[in-house]
């Protein structure tokens, strides 16, 4: 197809239903002496869901133009961002990655020839690409490395230092793949300015930048891959898919917060192939078929309200089942079903006798990643509680009894030995991590329902801090024992299940709440941490 489109078909192409590109007349530029470089990268974290055939789409824009498409896998990028998944994870989730990508591509129906995959780790650790590092440091403020961040890099008074070096590795990246442009979504624009403005002072030359609009997700805000209801996982069955659909946020006439019909404009039609059409199908008695040619129609149709929403989640279920059934296909084999486990292990669920035996003796899955028994931590449930008030125990000088809100209306009675480090005052309205699984149990005659966790010191202990911008009742995870989707039983005191997995939970060389190497997290990534490295956790 490229080799029969002019410069001028090619650009439209390129910039079709982008909301913004920096660089246009350097394009053109370009365009009419050869085909454009274009570099994507992608944080190999969360788990690829629908939301990805947006960036993807028009991927399949830029092979259709021609290009030469660099997709980089920033694993590096990943670790640095929070620390969001360990090390032990990231190789198994760069092969997830590029397997799902290869996949949804070839849903789209684009030849993948002049397609490349790249990890970060394959050259960031370079002495050139190191000495670039310090030679931006050098001429960029922490100021603008803070404000090319603040889309992207979670915003705390207190930065690490991983955040504000982010966005100079991102603008580094453009040198070090050889690439004319970059593309991403707009909340990239502070660091694509950010990689405008210092790359010419290292030598190198300003890149184009192409901006993707942000789409609303099923339930009217951000489609985020640790909120079940916003997302369609690329491996949902079609129950699944019709299942979320149905409860999908589609307000009569409302145009501007409904997911499905921005993903109607930047997925389903730019797949179409000449002469298709976005059809409805309605009974007769609602007026039959409904066929639109341009998006635009639809869009006008929906907002005058003459389309039911009911009729439109219809017909993207339809569309959506027709992208989705080659990806189940190409996963629906032993070897990509044990890449899947590796990459993202799947909670065991509770079960008895030979089953429950063979699950916890089970070896772990090859590549480091992490495997479920009966000792691990997604047995606990963690939730993030706040202290509402602090007492003295009335029988034991070193103990406090907490009351505890852990949300949903709930509150825990909490006996605690924090008392040797904190006043009541300090304890009160404080938010900390709280194991909420656990059998009630008198400590010194009063009955405690949970535990607060905290890291111990040789000289003093501290409750293990949770992370800024953190709501009451959340859940707190283990990196790769994701346990939200099932309920989590009671502990069992006779088997000392709690007393084994916590004999395995510490603080690392930074103070990050782990167990053995994983990270302890909320859902949303941002890491458990103390200020006390190299401690127990109790």
């Amino acid at each position: 197809m490229a080799a029969t489109l002019t410069a001028e078909e090619k650009e439209q192409l390129i910039s079709r239903n982008l909301q913004e590109v920096l660089g246009q007349d350097n394009m053109r530029t370009i365009l009419k002496e050869r085909d454009l470089k274009i570099y994507w990268g992608t944080a190999t974290t969360g788990k690829p869901h629908i939301a990805y055939f947006v960036p993807m789409s028009k991927i399949a824009d830029f092979l259709k133009a021609g290009c030469e498409v660099t997709i980089l896998f920033a694993d590096l990028h990943a670790y640095l961002d929070n620390m969001k998944a360990p090390w032990s994870l990231l190789q198994e989730r760069t092969k997830y990655y590029e397997a799902v990508i290869k996949a949804m591509l070839t849903s789209l129906g684009v030849p993948l020839d002049k397609l490349r995959f790249v990890r970060g780790t394959d050259y960031q650790l370079s002495k050139e690409y190191t000495l670039d590092v310090y030679r931006l440091s050098s001429v960029v403020t922490q100021h603008d490395a803070k404000k090319a961040g603040a889309e992207v890099v979670k915003q705390v008074e207190h930065p690490l230092m991983s955040g504000i070096l982010y966005p100079g590795l991102q603008a580094l990246d453009e040198e070090y793949l050889k690439v004319d442009a970059q593309f991403g979504g707009v909340d990239q624009r502070k660091i694509f300015t950010f990689a405008e403005k210092y790359l010419p002072q290292l030598g190198y030359a300003k890149r184009i930048h192409l901006m993707n609009p942000m789409i609303p997700g099923l339930a009217g805000g951000k489609m985020s891959s640790s909120e079940e209801d916003s997302k369609i996982d690329l491996l949902d069955s079609a129950a699944k898919v019709k299942s979320k659909i149905k409860k999908a946020f589609c307000e009569p006439g409302n145009i501007e917060d409904n997911g499905l019909l921005k993903f109607v404009k930047h997925v389903i039609y730019p797949m179409f192939k000449e002469g298709e059409s976005f059809v409805i199908h309605r009974k007769p008695d609602f007026g039959g078929d409904l066929v639109f040619t341009e998006y635009e129609a639809l869009e006008t149709c929906f907002a005058a309200q003459e389309l039911h929403p009911g009729d439109l989640k219809a017909a993207v279920e339809v569309y959506i089942n027709r992208l989705l059934e080659p990806i189940r296909k190409t996963f629906d084999t032993d070897f990509y079903r044990e890449l899947t486990d590796r990459a993202y292990p799947p909670p065991v669920k509770a079960g008895s006798g030979k089953q429950a035996a063979k699950a916890a003796t089970a070896p772990a899955p090859s590549g480091g990643a992490a495997a479920t028994g009966e000792n691990t931590p997604d047995k606990l449930e963690l939730k993030v509680g706040q202290i509402l008030d602090a007492i003295k125990h009335p029988d034991a000088d070193s103990l406090c009894v907490l009351t505890v809100d852990v949300g949903g209306g709930e509150r825990k009675s909490i006996v605690s030995n924090l008392l040797a480090n904190y006043t009541l005052e300090q304890l009160r309205e404080k938010l900390v991590v709280v194991l909420t699984n656990m059998k009630a149990s008198k400590i010194r005659g009063v009955e405690s329902e949970g535990l607060v966790l905290y890291a111990a010191g040789t000289e003093k202990s501290e409750a293990l801090a949770v992370p800024e911008g953190s709501k009451v009742g959340e859940r707190i995870i283990v990196e790769g024992f994701d346990n939200t989707s099932n309920p989590v039983p009671q502990l069992n005191p006779k088997k000392k299940v709690w007393d084994k997995i916590q004999a395995e939970l510490h603080t690392g060389s930074e103070g990050e709440a782990l167990w053995k190497e994983f990270a302890l997290m909320t859902l949303n990534g941002d890491r458990i941490m103390s200020t006390l490295p190299g401690c127990n956790i109790k």
